[in-house]
């Protein structure tokens, strides 16, 4: 290369930088400026009426997994907490196998439709994405409670003859999750079979493959990027989520969502919420990577 043409490349480079300043400085202040100051409130005292003391402690971070007598001083562990994050990590890990089991065959069928006819599919999946996520809970909420839709029907039809007990559960909290973030299971799912050879498994049931040889050694390895993108749009925001266990679950059946702005709230104890809020981020960042990662050997795999 020659020093007129790196020059240019040179020029180039910095004008590109230049450009993106503002869009680098806004970023900054919105994104990472918040979060470091969630991250030093995870290092200090709690006040008395919220909002922190000025010292340094590491009980915020002792605290997600143990909790101080008040009148001793001794530790235990906070079962509590530890149950709360079981929950939140269940039902996450439920919603995420739950949307895949029903978003494959969806997913399938779209992509196996006529060209014309997908657009229709994709049109009514997207549906739910036009309506606010407390409006959709709420209609999850008519459905199952006592009074609900549900059991209205079933007592009519002499199925029950009492309500069954739906709302504020773990139950009720994983069917609203399930509604919610389905469509983020069907899209990439349905980008991953449009792009999938069909021939393949032809030539796969030409060679004696059984219907479930074809689906784990054929079309799975295939999808499975599709799969990957899937888990990851469910499981994170499922793992974070705050309306739909605030409204299906009640206050005995939280999630860490809801655990994090109990903190911040009525709790009074900001440095604990910010501690949460941090191993949720980090835990979230290293479901990412984990992705990032598989994404880049599939695409060196592929070439």
């Amino acid at each position: 290369m020659s020093p007129a043409e790196q020059e240019l490349v040179t020029r180039s480079a910095r004008n590109g930088w230049l450009l993106s300043a503002p869009a680098l400085v806004v970023l900054t202040l919105a994104a990472v400026g918040p979060l470091l100051i969630v991250v030093v409130y995870s290092f200090l005292l709690p006040g008395k009426y919220g909002n922190v003391v000025w010292g340094f402690s590491l009980d915020a971070w002792s605290g997600i997994l143990y909790t101080r007598d008040i009148f001793d001083g001794t530790l235990a562990l906070a079962d509590a907490h530890l149950s709360i994050f079981w929950r939140s990590v269940k039902l996450s890990i439920l919603t995420t196998i739950f949307t895949f089991v029903v978003g494959f065959p969806t997913a399938w069928f779209i992509a196996t439709r006529p060209q014309k006819a997908r657009a229709m599919w994709l049109f009514l999946i997207t549906i739910p994405f036009w309506t606010n996520l407390l409006i959709r809970t709420f209609a999850i909420n008519e459905i199952i409670r006592n009074e609900g839709l549900l059991n209205s029907t079933l007592i009519k039809l002499g199925l029950i003859t009492q309500p069954i007990e739906m709302i504020y559960t773990d139950g009720a909290v994983f069917v609203g999750m399930t509604y919610v973030y389905l469509p983020l299971m069907v899209l990439p799912l349905f980008a991953a079979i449009d792009r999938f050879d069909m021939r393949l498994m032809e030539a796969a049931y030409d060679l004696y493959a059984s219907p479930m040889q074809v689906l784990r050694r054929v079309i799975m390895p295939v999808v499975k990027p599709g799969i990957v993108a899937g888990s990851i749009l469910v499981f994170v925001p499922s793992l974070g989520a705050y309306v739909t266990p605030r409204l299906l679950g009640g206050g005995k059946n939280m999630m860490i969502g809801n655990f994090i702005e109990l903190q911040f709230g009525q709790g009074r104890n900001w440095p604990l919420g910010a501690s949460l809020s941090v191993t949720l981020l980090i835990v979230v960042t290293g479901a990412l990577l984990i992705y990032v990662r598989y994404a880049n050997r599939e695409a060196g795999n592929g070439q």
